[in-house]
């Protein structure tokens, strides 16, 4: 067993075990993926102000997130494919979550459907929507989500078409994967991968195959992709959605103040500040240096959480300092999936309490409810200088 000691040392292993395919996958963000890379360089311009000499016995990480308790305010991001990084991969990384106490989001284009991972784990869950044509599709959607007992519907706003991705479309990605000579070969030298793929059932689109009309396997899945996401969404369809649910419910994809007002006037709990891990719209800023304009947006009166770049428990901190309620790692969490299955996503969720809760003792703090930007050596025009 290889010694962990941070997030780099699961993606290591991540890489190695994993078909290239499944990798590029997530490692990669749209066109240039100039906002993918500043997503967590931008991290690195925020600094700690360490103290010293303050009682750092009885420390805490525990928080609230949307009224339920989490051991850290970190959840686990919906990953479309998690199933095709590890067999049976959204069960595990589910049941590590559930373990450690803190959210886990299934996808929609989740492989393991969201009735596979109701009867595999003890505890709610919550589940992300894509905003999709097919009306008669969401609405059964969401029931299927209210019979499995999901506690909150994330409703993902950033991808009413899909950013360029170049890896994905050279190297053919599909689910289950294209036999090319090149991808054969690729599979061929990932046994673990292959082995545990071959004992599963698992290989498609759960929660669409067999669920959306006329889609019965992978060759119709794939037309019934490309004309699915709904273009002219708008803010009136995204508050019918919250009326179709019933429930909590959490928009994620704001980048934009302006943004963040008009969620919080669908009555949502809480808003996600992502920018799709910068597999959206290249060229857009990182998620924490637009997080300080929308929380003075919306005052406080509705959670913030921030995804897209964490990579370590410091930045965790540092999101938290800078304002935001909670966090949600995506990559991360996909990393030790691909190199160890459940044990792996409970080490990068180890890694990430260790290094939130050391990092709050060295800044002075007990308690993750009183980090704040007195923790923080914030560069001056962080958020940038930018012409009207």
């Amino acid at each position: 067993m290889p010694v962990i000691t941070n997030i780099a040392d699961l993606k290591r292993i991540y890489e190695r075990r994993v078909p290239r395919m499944f990798y590029d996958y997530a490692e990669s963000g749209s066109w240039t993926e100039q906002t993918f890379r500043e997503n967590t360089s931008d991290f690195d311009q925020l600094r700690l102000r360490q103290r010293v000499a303050v009682d750092m016995t009885g420390r805490s990480t525990a928080a609230k997130m949307i009224g339920g308790d989490v051991t850290m305010p970190v959840a686990l991001a919906p990953v479309g494919l998690t199933g095709m990084q590890h067999a049976d991969g959204e069960i595990k990384a589910a049941r590590a979550a559930e373990a450690f106490g803190v959210p886990f989001t299934l996808s929609t284009m989740s492989i393991c459907s969201i009735e596979d991972v109701a009867e595999h784990t003890t505890k709610p869950f919550w589940f992300q929507v894509y905003t999709l044509k097919d009306e008669d599709f969401m609405r059964r959607l969401f029931d299927r989500a209210r019979d499995a007992g999901c506690s909150a519907i994330v409703i993902t706003v950033d991808l009413q078409l899909m950013g360029q991705r170049h890896k994905d479309i050279k190297n053919g990605l599909s689910a289950p994967p294209k036999l090319t000579p090149k991808s054969i070969a690729n599979m061929m030298t990932k046994v673990q991968w292959g082995l545990g793929m071959l004992g599963t059932k698992r290989r498609f689109f759960g929660n669409i195959v067999g669920h959306a009309h006329g889609v019965q396997d992978a060759s119709s899945l794939s037309s019934w992709t490309a004309e699915a996401f709904d273009q002219s969404l708008d803010w009136a369809q995204i508050a019918k959605f919250r009326e179709m649910w019933g429930g909590k419910f959490i928009i994620k994809g704001i980048l934009d103040a302006e943004d963040a007002k008009a969620a919080q006037k669908t009555g949502a709990d809480a808003i996600i500040v992502s920018n799709h891990g910068g597999r959206q719209l290249d060229g857009a800023l990182s998620s924490i240096r637009m997080l300080p304009s929308i929380l003075d947006a919306v005052g406080g009166d509705i959670e913030v959480h921030l995804d897209s770049g964490i990579r370590s428990g410091q930045d965790v901190l540092k999101a938290l300092a800078m304002g935001a309620t909670a966090t949600h790692i995506g990559r991360a969490f996909v990393y030790g999936l691909g190199a160890m299955g459940q044990q792996g996503v409970t080490t990068a969720l180890e890694v990430i309490h260790k290094e939130l809760d050391m990092t709050m003792a060295l800044c002075g703090e007990r308690n993750v409810a009183d980090l704040s930007r007195k923790n923080l050596l914030i560069p001056a025009n962080f958020e940038g200088a930018w012409q009207d």
